[in-house]
């Protein structure tokens, strides 16, 4: 078999996409109420905004805006997580961070699957944050042990799944109507499904251990909890929200509003309560509810450098010792005059930003750049002398106290269980089988790759004199 006759992986990965969406559309109908409002708003600030909107012309980021989506599930067990890898990278997807979110009292950690290739993302920038249950975090043993009872006996994965992607493995791809069937049989364990595998009591129990957990155990599969479209104004959506019928959780999560945007902000809806039934003694179904799906939004900004990431996490850490957002909203708009007080200490333009060493940007030559000769120059002076322009990297991950944020807000503020924070990446990828990619490392060889071919081009003009 020939591997150009292959479908790749960045088609596979738009097409799985597309159907999740459309998916996720019948199964949450206030999500297609929400990408309406979002692709709106997006609209509008392009319409308001001519630079902004040439500058992501500019780098192939504008058609990728109304495609972009994130999902997140939640895994049971290592050779889920395992498997689950192998599904993600026919795709095209790689593990990307690790994030250890017990220390925001949540009892898993995470990676995020997703392409990392500037073409790749151009083309679908698809993520998927995973998170696999850290059922050792259980205080209570007996439960530990009855919740992996149940997870070892479900399979989240068709078997045509499972076969398509040993086939893709084995030949290096998929031709298309394999291609098809994979997005078919793999969209399967992403589905929503309202019979329990547990009963009343044991959902209760595990419930009361941490919402979270009852989530990840009692089905049959790990249903895609929420679909994130990103939204280039997020608090213009936050205000719009309720005029659509939906009702917006108090804080938004990241930092604050700013000129020049930085790492991640997102918001989100309320969880649905949907109809569930358990099992019964009797054999018979017992009926009862369950809260985990929801609605988010996401904005992005530039990702930032370690020193960057530092001054953030500082700024980020001051403001909740100044006001820690209430559960309920109460103090939502003191605590967001603390963040934006705070965070005056980060600067908010981008050459600010670019000359702190606090973001990562992509440089590339200007068209005086492209048709100068005879000049050498340092980044500064050629950038002064319009030879050079720099674009922010657009942060394509998560941020750990967001993400527990969004999760305690929608399973339920009130429940948050406190857990000694213990990070596990050793644990994580061995499960994985994989090492998950520096996020850091990368950012830093895309900025770095963008520079020096910036300044090969001018030197090489220079020599050429």
């Amino acid at each position: 078999m020939k591997a150009n006759s292959y479908v790749s992986a960045d088609k596979i990965r738009s097409d799985f996409s597309a159907a999740m969406s459309a998916m996720y559309r019948d199964e949450v109908p206030a999500y297609g109420t929400l990408m309406a409002l979002v692709g709106k708003v997006n609209d509008e600030t392009l319409a308001a905004d001519a630079h902004l909107k040439h500058r992501l012309e500019a780098t192939d980021s504008l058609d990728r805006i109304s495609e972009e989506r994130h999902g997140a599930i939640r895994l049971g067990t290592p050779e889920e997580l395992s498997m689950m890898r192998r599904v993600f990278a026919v795709m095209g997807m790689e593990p990307v961070g690790y994030y250890d979110l017990s220390t925001a009292g949540v009892p898993v950690h995470s990676t995020a699957f997703r392409p990392v290739g500037a073409e790749s993302l151009s083309r679908n920038p698809f993520r998927v944050f995973t998170s696999l249950l850290r059922l050792d975090l259980i205080a209570d043993e007996a439960l530990r042990d009855e919740a992996a009872k149940v997870l070892a006996t479900r399979k989240i994965f068709t078997t045509t799944a499972v076969t398509l992607v040993d086939k893709a493995e084995r030949d290096g791809g998929l031709e298309a109507a394999d291609a098809a069937r994979f997005v078919a049989e793999v969209l399967e364990t992403f589905r929503w499904h309202d019979h329990a595998i547990v009963s009343a009591d044991l959902y209760k129990r595990l419930h009361d251990a941490h919402r979270l957990v009852a989530d990840v155990v009692s089905f049959k599969g790990p249903h895609i909890n929420h679909l994130t479209p990103r939204t280039l104004d997020i608090d213009k959506v936050q205000d719009r929200m309720p005029q659509e019928g939906i009702a917006p959780k108090a804080v938004v999560e990241g930092p604050p509003t700013r000129k020049c945007p930085i790492l991640l902000r997102q918001t989100s809806f309320k969880a649905l309560e949907e109809a569930v039934s358990f099992i019964a003694a009797d054999g018979t179904w017992q009926k009862g509810s369950h809260t985990a799906r929801f609605g988010e939004i996401e904005q992005r900004g530039v990702a930032l450098t370690p020193k960057g990431r530092a001054l953030y996490d500082t700024l980020l850490n001051e403001t909740r010792a100044r006001v820690r957002p209430a559960a309920d909203g109460s103090n939502a708009a003191e605590y967001e005059a603390a963040l934006a007080d705070v965070f005056k200490a980060f600067p908010d333009d981008w050459d600010g930003v670019r000359k702190a060493g606090l973001g990562y940007f992509r440089y590339s030559l200007t068209e005086k750049g492209k048709t100068v000769s005879g000049r050498s120059a340092d980044l500064e002076t050629a950038i002064e002398a319009g030879l050079v322009t720099f674009d922010p990297i657009v942060y394509e991950d998560f941020l750990p106290v967001s993400a527990a944020g969004i999760f305690q807000s929608n399973l339920g503020d009130d429940a948050a269980q406190e857990f000694v924070a213990s990070p596990n990446q050793v644990m994580f990828e061995r499960d994985l089988g994989a090492k998950v990619l520096d996020e850091f490392a990368h950012y830093a060889g895309i900025e770095r790759a963008s520079l020096e071919k910036c300044l090969a081009i001018v030197n090489m003009a220079a020599a050429a004199e």
